[in-house]
């Protein structure tokens, strides 16, 4: 059972910059695939960028691409998302989520969750 804790969310003005951080425990995170989703008031969960088990394949929204860079550490068993150049749009409760190896971005096939990081950004 892997266990997902990300941090590092808060208030920021537009064009300002956010990391997050997403803290796994429980398992051998080298063989999970890390991703970040987000979720505004009354929409969907949104695929926002993914990493794959290694590091070495990455994939991100058309939204966020050239802004967001997600990055990871596996010997300190955590996944990174940069968010540079933020907008108002971007505000969201953040997730990051894991499954085996390589990642997707549907929500659905990830097994692991955290509880998420709220990110607001004013204009």
């Amino acid at each position: 059972q892997v266990q997902l804790v990300e941090s590092g969310g808060g208030l920021v003005q537009a064009g300002g910059s956010l990391r997050l951080s997403c803290a796994a425990s429980g398992g051998t995170f080298s063989n999970y695939a890390i991703g970040w989703f987000r979720q505004a008031p009354g929409k969907g969960r949104e695929f926002v960028t993914a990493i794959n088990w290694s590091g070495g394949t990455t994939y991100s929204s058309d939204s966020v691409k050239g802004r967001f860079t997600v990055s990871r550490d596996n010997a300190k068993n955590t996944g990174y998302l940069q968010m540079n150049s933020l907008k108002p749009e971007d505000t969201a409760v953040y997730y990051c989520a894991a499954r085996r190896y390589y990642f997707t971005s549907d929500p659905a096939s990830y097994d692991y969750w955290g509880r998420g990081t709220q990110v607001t950004v004013s204009s």
